[in-house]
């Protein structure tokens, strides 16, 4: 931490000690407290001239400002720092909270209805650049963007053979069989428990957006797909009786979540290691298999 420490004092922040952070798996983050004994929460990287740290905190101000949801302060940004309000630990526990993240998500994918898919510039997803380039086809900004964008990646091509791009080439060219009409609208584009925190007042709060105009279930499906505690189930519940779902969604969350799968083993990090990405190799060969074999059905 004393890179962090360091470019905190750069930034005019007299920080004392960092207490380090826990599931990022890109910066080195934690929370910071001054000499004066107040806090703030900050995130750095250990190189530096990247527009990640700006990404990032015009995704929050998107979130909040078009899409109504509780966002941190940004206190600063650099190329290289970004500092944030404190942040308190999630209320797994509580279906309240859950309750809570459900109208947040709920209203920000209704009131922010757009006429294409994309954003105005491109993003990041993690160590990588997220395209976020405008099509008036969701289908083909789903495909293109989000699935068939990461077969170029070293660690992809090395992990997929020939058969599993047919199939998952196959698979994007019969999305619109799979995925029922749904208008562009505003996505946190990782919405998986790890960027999910509360405020003080116990709220709901946002980070690490990769945001986006993209499907509403698409942004549903990280939280499904991803490690979540029990209590998240009212999450679904609460969202699905705000604003239903089109039939079928539940099936649809493993198809949307190949995005993730992708990344993951074109990120190839130590903590998620060959085996875990040889089974996330494994569930999207199943998952491309099984929808293929339905449509010849």
């Amino acid at each position: 931490m004393d890179l962090l420490l360091r470019r905190l004092h750069d930034a005019g922040f007299a920080a004392q000690s960092v207490q380090v952070a826990n599931g990022g798996v890109v910066a080195m983050a934690g929370m910071a407290t001054m000499s004066d004994g107040s806090q703030v929460f900050a995130k750095t990287l250990s190189g530096s001239g990247s527009d990640v740290f700006e990404v990032e905190a015009e995704g929050l101000r998107a979130l909040r400002e078009l899409g109504g949801a509780v966002t941190p302060d940004v206190l600063a940004v650099t190329p290289n720092l970004l500092v944030l309000q404190p942040l308190e630990p999630r209320r797994d526990n509580e279906e309240r909270f859950w309750e809570d993240l459900a109208r947040v998500l709920s209203t920000m994918h209704t009131t922010t209805i757009s006429d294409r898919f994309g954003w105005h510039r491109d993003g990041w997803l993690g160590r990588m650049r997220q395209d976020n380039t405008w099509d008036d086809d969701g289908y083909s900004f789903f495909a293109q963007r989000r699935i068939l964008r990461w077969l170029p990646e070293p660690l992809v091509e090395a992990a997929f053979d020939r058969e599993d791009r047919r199939v998952l080439e196959h698979l994007c060219a019969a999305l619109p069989e799979l995925v029922p009409p749904q208008p562009p609208v505003l996505t946190h584009g990782d919405l998986w428990c790890g960027n999910i925190a509360s405020d003080q007042s116990g709220a709901p709060i946002l980070l690490d957006p990769a945001v986006s105009y993209s499907w509403a279930e698409a942004d549903l499906s990280m939280l499904w797909c991803s490690p979540r505690p029990p209590a998240s189930d009212r999450f679904f519940a609460a969202y699905t009786e705000i604003t239903p779902l089109a039939d079928g969604w539940h099936d649809r969350m493993p198809l949307f979540h190949l995005r993730e799968l992708l990344s993951i083993i074109a990120h190839g990090d130590d903590n998620w290691g060959a085996a875990q990405a040889s089974r996330n190799r494994r569930a999207f060969r199943s998952q491309v298999v099984t929808s293929t074999e339905d449509i010849a059905d």
